[in-house]
């Protein structure tokens, strides 16, 4: 059987899952445009054709990467995977949990592009942005919970969550197993969420 080629935006979105994929599993420098090609299964030359550069490419990478969070971490995106009335810390500490577990490519090819962006510009504003979305995104749970300034609180809370994410990809967090690691990051936001609420 023929394995249908995505045309239009799908192809645009196969061509950065397939980049986000090989950054995630070979690095950076496995990262080509024949080499997302070959991974999307598409006609050589539809990277090129769509993303001319590298820089475009890893902008594209991150992009479909906020994407997803936005999906995620957005009122409706939250109820629609944890059912409605569900507590703002579970909510928290069940987008924590379950990035990790579903899609850890994004979260590898993450590190790696935070670390370029430090050499590229373009990256580097591409990555702030989409924090500053995500963040405000965060704010409004916050907000929920009673957190004063929750724009301001969204910062160390966002920055806690992906030091637990960043643990359970590449540091010794990985031999957790779920339920360990599920507790831990569940007691690390509750802990937190509370010392924002009482202002300790």
């Amino acid at each position: 059987m023929t394995k249908q080629v995505p045309l239009g935006a799908d192809r645009r979105d196969a061509i950065a899952d397939a980049a986000i994929h090989l950054v995630a599993t070979r690095g950076l420098r496995g990262l080509t445009h024949r080499a997302v090609d070959a991974e999307a299964g598409l006609p050589p030359g539809s990277t090129s054709y769509y993303l001319r550069t590298r820089s475009a490419l890893l902008t594209a990478c991150v992009n479909r990467m906020l994407a997803r969070d936005v999906s995620a971490a957005a009122p409706e995106g939250v109820q629609a995977s944890s059912g409605v009335g569900v507590p703002p810390v579970e909510l928290l500490v069940g987008m924590t949990v379950g990035l990790a577990r579903d899609r850890p490519d994004d979260l590898v090819a993450r590190y790696e592009l935070s670390l370029e962006a430090s050499r590229q510009p373009e990256l580097r504003t591409a990555i702030d942005e989409g924090g500053r979305q995500l963040r405000a995104l965060l704010a409004q749970l916050l907000d929920g919970l009673g957190v004063s300034n929750p724009s301001e609180a969204a910062w160390p809370v966002a920055a806690m969550m992906d030091g637990l994410l960043y643990d359970r990809v590449a540091g010794a967090g990985a031999t957790l197993s779920p339920e360990a690691f599920e507790a831990a990051v569940r007691r690390s936001v509750t802990a937190l969420i509370e010392g924002l609420r009482t202002g300790r």
